[in-house]
């Protein structure tokens, strides 16, 4: 039974990359969308910007988009976990009663990163209106494009940051 099961799959899988020829001429048109989207600049010509137009007022548009795209994305997970939470049916057996409750825990444990996830993107919003997005809280300096761009609610630069960690890890702080 597992041996029919194993070979059924890769006929699928050759199929599929029948699809997947056809879809990539697609992929530049995808990434188009994100450009109109954010402003009219992409994250390419985010990190080829001169330092001069260092959160121009273009680049600043780009993160908000990216901030809030996050966090809506953020709150509907918290939603549809609300939702799969009061669904919850009790088991007759309880090992399986007992991996469901694991399992909640483990989703439970997920939003409450998210939520913090989510306050943080609230700073890094208020910060884009007062100003001093993309500046180090610490030096002042730019924390940097290629960070902010991996890393949005950043707040230190990474020479700072990991001064902090170096710190943190021997005072134990």
């Amino acid at each position: 039974m597992f041996g029919r099961k194993a070979v059924k799959k890769p006929a699928p899988k050759t199929a599929a990359a029948k699809p997947a020829e056809v879809r990539a001429p697609e992929a530049p048109q995808a990434e188009e969308k994100p450009a109109r989207k954010n402003g009219g600049i992409t994250e390419a010509e985010l990190l080829r910007a001169p330092a001069s137009q260092y959160m121009s007022a273009e680049q600043l548009a780009f993160f908000r988009d990216k901030l809030l795209a996050t966090q809506r994305e953020l709150l509907e997970k918290a939603n549809l976990t609300s939702e799969h939470l009061r669904e919850h049916e009790l088991e007759a057996d309880p090992t399986d009663q007992a991996t469901i409750e694991e399992e909640y825990a483990l989703e439970l444990r997920a939003r409450d990163r998210e939520r913090k996830l989510l306050k943080k993107i609230d700073e890094a919003l208020r910060r884009i209106d007062e100003g001093s997005y993309g500046y180090c809280e610490e030096t002042g300096e730019p924390i940097g494009i290629a960070r902010l761009i991996a890393r949005p609610t950043a707040t230190l630069s990474v020479e700072a940051q990991t001064r902090r960690e170096q710190k943190q890890r021997l005072y134990g702080e």
